[in-house]
Formats: structure tokens, sequence, C-alpha cells
């Protein structure tokens, strides 16, 4: 151990004593509370300055690099867009049309708020804005009937997550930015597991509710004129998902025009028609988008350079090389993928856990032939799990602050969404016909 801690001092350039200087350099900057930025930020000046003579003007260099790619320009539309959604109705009426269905069923109104948050998902692309935009309205309704709050919360944290899958989902476009591989394709492969996973939630909280159905009250049907005005509300806000997704399906938009036309459509809707939001709402919504999207592009620069770093040390090469992952099968490949950056995001933002092994794990899907498409989508998978389970996920403090409620009766309904969500990896794995399938169509592979 004294020799180890020696070769770090003398700066040896051993993969694993550099790999251990820069670990435990960002262990002990987050346990002081820095940001994630100043580890990854103060990991990559270390290894520049102590373990090669490279210019650490690199650093500036690759983090211009990692925010280039004109695909991230539809990062910021999409926030914006959700931002002024949150704001106005449309979480609203897409809640009310399915609600007018199935709300007065057995287990009717967790389906409404599963389905919701596919839904809204499906338009924001956000799992914080789902869970806020959702969460705010459905959890009072479940309450009421006798729904446990801690099934009610872990129900909206988790349903909220699928927003990683369903377009226009930031991870997705991240994925691809860093990938180098088509963002339409990632988006057209997520939407099968998606609507996999909503299904098996919604199986979920229909066994719960007969599970405790003497507890549980139910609603009121609804009256045909009411679902036919829930129907006259919903119009508009299903036009998001038409809007992007028909349109990138279709080849008429790209991603990046897709978010650019969201934004202005969510401005049409709700200031001109719905009336629900002011110009000084949508200053607002562009002011904390800025904010949001300074937050997340440092992230990617500084991610893009400490990935440059590992890199060019070949680290992600020596650490991997006793799995001998070359010569395995497609299926353990994923599982080691999957299992990486499931343990990663348990403990640091997803985004970061994105930036930082998606470069590692490049060179090997590249070699195995594995297709990059279907590894996003198993990806997203896993930074969903991550941003719902404990004890670091962002969705959870997400929660914490909106329901103004404690962090363990947050997390005590959340085992068996988790395993659900393991499930829902597992079949990703060994059925990659669910997300490939739908793509080889409409792309013509």
């Amino acid at each position: 151990m004294i020799d180890f801690i020696g070769d770090i001092f003398s700066a040896e350039l051993d993969p694993y004593v550099i790999t251990f200087a820069l670990v435990i350099t960002m262990v002990v900057l987050l346990f002081m509370s820095f940001p994630m930025i100043v580890p990854l930020a103060v990991a990559c000046l270390i290894g520049l300055l102590h373990f090669s003579d490279v210019d650490p003007q690199v650093i500036i260099q690759q983090m211009v690099t990692g925010i280039s790619p004109t695909a991230l320009i539809s990062v910021p539309m999409f926030i914006l867009a959700a931002d002024i959604m949150t704001r106005g109705k449309t979480a609203n009426y897409l809640l009310e049309l399915i609600e007018a269905f199935v709300g007065h069923k057995r287990g009717g109104l967790p389906i409404t708020a599963c389905l919701s948050c596919t839904l809204f998902g499906s338009v924001s692309g956000s799992t914080q804005a789902t869970v806020v935009a959702v969460g705010q309205i459905m959890r009072p309704k479940l309450l009421k009937v006798g729904y446990k709050d801690s099934f009610v919360m872990s129900l909206i944290i988790n349903a909220s997550d699928i927003a990683y899958l369903i377009p226009p989902s930031i991870a997705l476009i991240l994925f691809g930015t860093l990938a180098n591989t088509s963002v339409g394709e990632l988006f057209v492969a997520g939407i099968a597991p998606g609507l996999v996973l909503a299904l098996l939630f919604c199986i979920y909280s229909y066994v719960y509710s007969i599970r405790h159905k003497d507890s549980i009250a139910l609603v009121d049907k609804k009256t045909w004129p009411e679902r036919l005005k829930a129907i006259k509300n919903a119009l508009l806000p299903l036009g998001f998902p038409a809007l992007i997704i028909g349109g990138i399906y279709s080849g008429i938009v790209t991603p990046t025009e897709a978010a650019s036309f969201a934004v202005l459509y969510a401005i049409i809707v709700e200031a001109i028609i719905y009336r629900e939001i002011t110009f000084s709402d949508i200053t607002k919504a562009a002011l904390n988008t800025g904010l949001i999207t300074a937050v997340v592009f440092i992230l990617v620069g500084i991610g893009q350079a400490f990935s440059w770093y590992i890199s060019f040390e070949m680290i992600p090469q020596a650490l991997l090389e006793p799995l001998e992952l070359g010569s395995s099968s497609p299926e353990f490949i994923m599982f080691v993928i999957a299992l990486s950056f499931f343990i990663g995001c348990m403990f640091v933002d997803s985004i970061v856990v994105l930036l930082i092994l998606t470069p590692i794990f490049m060179p090997i899907i590249t070699a195995a032939g594995l297709d990059p498409v279907l590894v996003g989508v198993l990806v997203a998978l896993q930074m969903a799990i991550g941003s719902a389970t404990p004890p670091f996920g962002c969705d959870i403090f997400t929660a914490i602050a909106i329901f103004d409620r404690p962090y363990m009766e947050i997390i005590r309904g959340t085992p068996p969404f988790i395993a659900i969500l393991l499930l829902m990896s597992a079949l990703l794995i060994f059925f990659p016909e669910i997300a490939l399938l739908p793509r080889d169509f409409l792309f013509d592979k």
C-alpha cells in the first residue's frame, strides 16, 4: 500500500495508479459538498499536470468540442417547451383525458397517474418536470380515495422516469451526441420499451389496488359528455407528441427543428389559445431554461474533457481488460454496461455518469458489433432507474421538495418499481427486438 501511494506521488504512469488518484480526488471533493463540475475539473487538471506533460489548455479545447455538436441545440429548446407546458394547462388536460376513461375502474387512478406521466414525458422530455406537473395534481386525488402515500409518491417518481425513454428524451439526445449515433433512431427505439414499462407499472398498480381494495374507494364514472369534453380539451396537448414524433419519423424535421417547433407550439397553445401564461411567464421560463442549460452544458463540456483525458491515458482499456469483454457474448457485454450505469447513477447525477462512461464503453460496443441504438436505450433505462433509486436519485429529492415529505417516506415504496425496472432491463438485453424492430421498420434497416 505504501508503495502504491508512493507511485501516486511519483506520478507513476500506471492506469490503476492514475485511476485511484482521480477517484480519490473526486470522492473527497464530493464529500466536501462541491458541485460535480469541480471534482471532474480538478481530477482532470491533476491528471494533466501531475501524470502527463500535456498542456492544460486542452481542457478548454475539449470543453468547447463537447458542446459543439448541433444536436445539443435541441436540449434547451425541449427544456423551455417543458417549462412553458408545466406552467400551463397541458398536464391537466392530458390527465383529465385518461382519467375520464379509466379513472373509475379498480386501479384506475394510479393507472391514470402512470399513463399521464408517460404522455407528459412524451411532450416534455423531462423527468423532474413530469414529477412536478403530474404529482401535484394526482397525489391529492390518490390519497383522497385511500392509497398509501409511500405507494403514490413512488409511483409518480418511477413513472415520471419513463420520460428518459419516450421522445424527446434529453438522455437519448446526449447519448446520441456522445456516441455519434442518430438521435432520430434513438427516439424511435425508445418508444416501445417506454410503453412496455408503462404497461408493467399499470399491471402492478392494478394488482396493488386489488390487494388493498378494502381500504381504497372507487371514484364516480364520467359521463359521455364529460369524456367528449376531455377529448376536446386534450386535442391540442396531444399535438405535441404528434409534432415531435411524427415530424421526426416522417423526415420532415430533424430533432433540433422539432424542438424549435415544440417551443413555438407551446407558446401558441398556452399563451394564445388557452391564455394560461403571460409574457412574464414566458420570460421566467426562458431565464429558468438558461440556468438549467448552463448547468447541463458545463457538465457536458467538462465531461468531454475528462473523457478525453482518460482515453488519452488508455485507462478504460486497462480497467476493462480483465473482464475479457472482447471475447464475451453480446448479452454479457450489455449486462456489464447496464450494471456500470446502474451503480453509477445510484450515487452520481445520471448525466455525469453518461458523460464519463459512454466514451469508456463505445470502443467495446463498436468492436463487439453491438447496435449503439440498442445500447443507448439500455443506458437511458439505467439513467431512469438511477433517477429514482436511493441514495441520491434526483427525482427523489424533487419529490421531497414538491411533496414536503421526509426522505425515508419517499423511498419506502420504491422496491417493487425498481424490480420492474430491472426486469425491463433484462427484457431489453435478451429481447433487443423490443427496441430495434420499430427502428428497423421506420428506417429501413
